[in-house]
């Protein structure tokens, strides 16, 4: 898999392809590996674990290969977005979760691609038409059928609520990412993204150690799991897949993820979702669909003497 920043026009190849369906794979797996480790640890302390071990992995190859760090300038801007796309997103996520079945998270999460277009379309230079928003609506209808028709309680709600929070800081990492990524080797741009993004985390250090020493194998083993495939290198294949294609279209294959994570859920968790929150899955599910396919007009052909 080639590093380099692509300068190809964008589009679907079949490395992409490979790369973002192998994100999906692990990041559909962590919505139970989440559930599994806050048993033991505490959001923050799950947070911090998690990117402690991608961090560390992360660093060693860095040092090995002799990753450059990046100007200030570009520094300074991949910090604030991991801290939004990492930091936020995964904190938000975890304490979430302490409420919502990892199936449910998956489903409220799909609403990210949506978010992601809206983003794009006003900054990215992306456009929506009617079928475009109106899917929007559809998609957002139904991650509201999840958080207010599934009669779980406040807790649930406000659990939902962070989720939801999550979605939109997951949304403007991608969106916000894309400039850095023309000028970025993209693996070089996720290993500074990673390390940058764990940096706040250790605001969550104190108790930290007693929960690691308490924790038993089976804990460790998730953690380190989420560490090394749903964090590194999800986010590995994820970021080379966003310098080849759209951020708009890498995401919409994220509506493959509720079905894989619930799922996982099923087998690991033995979680069953209720009837509700399948049926809000499915709208939101529909919604995102409808935006990535039929939502967007038809891009003008570039004439041959115009293209580099």
């Amino acid at each position: 898999m080639s590093t380099a920043p692509s300068t190809r026009p964008e589009g679907l190849d079949a490395l992409s392809l490979v790369a973002i369906l192998v994100t999906i794979m692990f990041w559909a797996s962590a919505f139970a590996g989440i559930r599994a480790g806050l048993d033991v640890f505490s959001p923050g302390h799950l947070t911090l674990y998690r990117f402690l071990v991608a961090a560390v992995a992360l660093g060693i190859y860095a040092v090995v290969t002799r990753i450059p760090v990046p100007p200030a300038a570009d520094l300074a801007r991949i910090f604030g977005l991991s801290f939004m796309g990492i930091t936020l997103y995964h904190t938000l996520l975890n304490s979430g979760e302490v409420s919502v079945p990892a199936g449910t998270a998956s489903l409220i999460i799909a609403a990210g691609p949506v978010i992601t277009a809206l983003l794009a379309t006003r900054y990215g230079g992306e456009r929506l038409n009617t079928v475009g928003w109106l899917g929007t609506l559809i998609s957002l209808g139904g991650v509201t059928l999840i958080v207010l028709g599934s009669g779980q309680g406040v807790s649930f709600a406000r659990g939902a609520l962070l989720i939801l929070g999550a979605a939109l800081f997951t949304s403007i990492y991608f969106v916000f990412q894309k400039p850095l990524l023309r000028r970025m080797n993209p693996l070089h741009f996720t290993v500074w993204s990673l390390l940058l993004g764990t940096l706040p985390m250790l605001i969550f250090l104190p108790g930290f150690m007693g929960e690691v020493r308490a924790a038993p194998l089976s804990a460790h083993l998730a953690l380190i799991y989420l560490g090394l495939f749903p964090s590194a290198l999800a986010y590995l294949t994820w970021t080379f897949a966003l310098s080849r294609v759209g951020a708009s279209t890498t995401t919409s294959f994220l509506y493959l993820s509720p079905v894989l994570a619930i799922f996982i859920a099923w087998v690991w968790l033995q979680e069953l979702p209720h009837l509700i929150t399948l049926l809000g899955g499915a709208v939101a599910v529909a919604g995102v669909v409808l935006v990535n396919t039929l939502g967007r007009p038809p891009k003008t052909p570039v004439p041959e003497a115009l293209k580099a």
